[in-house]
């Protein structure tokens, strides 16, 4: 008999679907901007909004969501502020969230087994407004992390590039936190509070592996991220398993997969440039839009009065345009 004929396992799996594209494209910024593990942060203090829902009888999710954004905009203040490294911020808070949580769910009465469907996730029994909320949700937050991609990613590959430029850098990082935030309460049903860092994080990984330039890797890490949630809740179906751990499973099966592929891809190109010049600027793997050649029929010729700002680079001017670094080279224009 197919899946699709029980209608609680319908609901998981468009639960899946929108938590598998939601989740790696905010990862994205988070891997590039070196707070892979913010998911964990972030998901321990919605712990402590998820008991006060509990506590009060209303939404876990609508608390959760509510706590886990005012989690990330202190955990950004407190990096921004300097006074203490992003690590720290992420533990205390980490710890803090975790304890109030556990501490506020047995005041509210309530025993380990019903934290526990939020924190391992419980997939299977999603109602249908639950289906919507995070349908709504993970559509904000794609929309914003495919449209605002040139710009968030603009700040999160260089900040100091990006206020010189015209960008509000403290906003867009406010932003992705606030992303974040929303994404592992979408998720928590889905994988869990303590898991959901991993489905933000794998696939993005993984498709680093493959992939070389940023929009690239942006669509390759959101269709990994929803074969792994789809596949992982058809998987823990016919074995028994909890569904969570079967997502991330299968994600850090397609990573382990990609792995030997990304290696022999990566020495191919080394050897494709056995002789590399001192113009030469090595890129992170997934990123490497940063630094391309672009054709003479650019339709654009930059200048004193072309109205783009000017960046002196080295022994040259670049222009910023299109949220990119073009810079004149013979008869065309390297973009950075």
């Amino acid at each position: 008999m197919s899946l699709l004929t029980y209608e609680f396992m319908v609901r998981a799996l468009l639960g899946a679907l929108f938590t598998g594209l939601a989740a790696p494209a905010v990862g994205t910024y988070l891997v590039q901007r070196r707070l892979a593990l913010m998911g964990d942060g972030i998901g321990h203090i919605a712990v402590t909004g998820v008991a006060l829902g509990l506590l009060t009888s209303t939404s876990p999710t609508l608390t959760a969501v509510v706590v886990a954004v005012l989690g990330a905009v202190l955990i950004e203040v407190i990096r921004e502020s300097g006074r203490t490294s992003g690590d720290v911020a992420l533990a205390l808070l980490f710890y803090g969230g975790i304890a109030g949580g556990v501490l506020i769910t047995g005041l509210a009465g309530q025993s380990a087994a019903m934290l526990n469907t939020y924190l391992f996730g419980s997939i299977t029994t999603i109602s249908t407004a639950d289906v919507w909320v995070t349908a709504v949700l993970a559509a904000v937050v794609v929309v914003v992390a495919v449209g605002l991609s040139p710009q968030l990613f603009a700040v999160a590959q260089d900040q100091e590039f990006a206020q010189v430029a015209g960008l509000h850098v403290r906003t867009y990082n406010l932003l992705v936190s606030v992303m974040a935030a929303v994404t592992v309460t979408v998720a928590m049903r889905t994988v869990g509070l303590l898991l959901v860092s991993a489905l933000m994080v794998v696939p993005v990984a993984t498709s680093q592996q493959l992939t070389r330039a940023f929009r690239m890797t942006l669509g390759a890490a959101m269709l990994l991220g929803m074969l792994a949630a789809l596949g992982g809740v058809v998987l823990s179906a016919y074995v028994n398993a909890a569904p969570g751990a079967a997502i991330v499973l299968l994600a850090l099966a397609f990573f382990a997969a990609a792995y030997p592929v990304g290696v022999w891809l990566r020495r191919r190109q080394r050897l494709a440039r056995p002789f590399p010049g001192p113009d030469d600027v090595p890129v992170p793997a997934g990123f490497g839009e940063q630094h391309s050649v672009v054709p003479e029929e650019h339709g654009h010729e930059h200048g004193e009065q072309c109205g783009h700002p000017a960046v002196p680079h080295g022994d040259h001017v670049d222009y910023v345009h299109e949220g990119h670094r073009h810079a004149a080279h013979g008869g065309h224009y390297d973009e950075h």
